[in-house]
C-alpha cells in the first residue's frame, strides 16, 4: 500500500514536470519559458509530490526502503510525464508542441553519453539547492525564490533534467533504444550529482 500511495505521488510529480514542460514548449522567450517552468517544482515541493531527481539527492541520508522506493518513484514521474504529454498531444497545440520537442530532442539524441551524463551531474546540484533551499531556508521568501532560480538556471544552462526530457521525450514520439540509454544516463548523472552535492553540504555543515 505504502509503495502505491509513493507510485501515486511520482506520477502526481511527472504531471506537473509535464506542465512545466508544455509551457517551456509553448513560448519562444527561453528566460521567460524556464522562470515558467518552475510551477513543476513549486507544485511538487508544495504537495509533497515525490519527484526522482528531488528524493535521489537524499538517499544516503536514508534507510534501504528509502532506496528501493527510488525505481517506484522514476516509473511513476515516467508515468506522469506521459499521461502530461499523451492529454497534449490532444489539445490544439499539440502540433506546435509536438515539433518543438522533435528539436529539442534531435538535439539530445545527437550528444554523447558522456556529455548527456555530466549534464545530468550538473542539473541535479541546481536541483538540490532548489529543493534543500526550500526545506531549510527560514525566509519564506527564500524559500520560493531557491525553486524559482534552482529551475530557471539549469534550465538556461542547458543542463538535463531526465523527469523533463522523459516529457519531451513522449510530446516528441521518439522514444527508441537510443533515447531509453539518454534517460538512464542522464538520470545516473541527475543521481551522482544531486548525492553528492548533498553529501558534501552535509560534510560542510557538521564541521566545527
Amino acid at each position: 500500500m505504502k509503495r502505491a500511495k509513493i507510485l501515486l505521488s511520482a506520477v502526481l510529480a511527472g504531471l506537473c514536470v509535464g506542465f512545466g514542460g508544455i509551457v517551456f514548449l509553448s513560448v519562444d522567450n527561453k528566460v521567460i519559458g524556464a522562470a515558467a517552468f518552475t510551477i513543476g517544482l513549486f507544485v511538487i515541493c508544495t504537495f509533497g509530490f515525490h519527484l526522482f531527481t528531488g528524493k535521489v539527492c537524499y538517499a544516503l541520508q536514508n534507510d534501504r526502503n528509502y532506496a528501493f522506493d527510488l525505481p517506484v518513484i522514476w516509473l511513476g514521474n515516467l508515468i506522469g510525464t506521459g499521461l502530461t504529454a499523451g492529454c497534449a498531444a490532444l489539445t490544439r497545440i499539440g502540433p506546435a508542441v509536438h515539433e518543438k520537442a522533435i528539436s529539442l530532442c534531435q538535439i539530445k539524441l545527437n550528444d554523447s553519453l558522456l556529455s548527456l551524463f555530466f549534464l545530468g551531474v550538473l542539473c541535479n546540484i541546481f536541483i538540490y539547492i532548489a529543493v534543500e533551499g526550500y526545506k531549510s531556508n527560514p525566509h519564506e521568501l527564500g524559500k520560493y525564490l531557491s525553486l524559482f532560480f534552482g529551475v530557471m538556471v539549469f534550465i538556461l544552462c542547458g543542463t538535463e533534467h531526465c523527469v523533463a526530457d522523459m516529457f519531451y521525450f513522449w510530446m516528441a514520439g521518439l522514444w527508441s533504444g537510443r533515447a531509453i540509454l539518454s534517460i538512464l544516463v542522464i538520470s545516473l548523472g541527475n543521481a551522482v550529482g544531486g548525492v553528492l552535492f548533498a553529501t558534501l553540504h552535509r560534510i560542510v555543515r557538521s564541521a566545527p
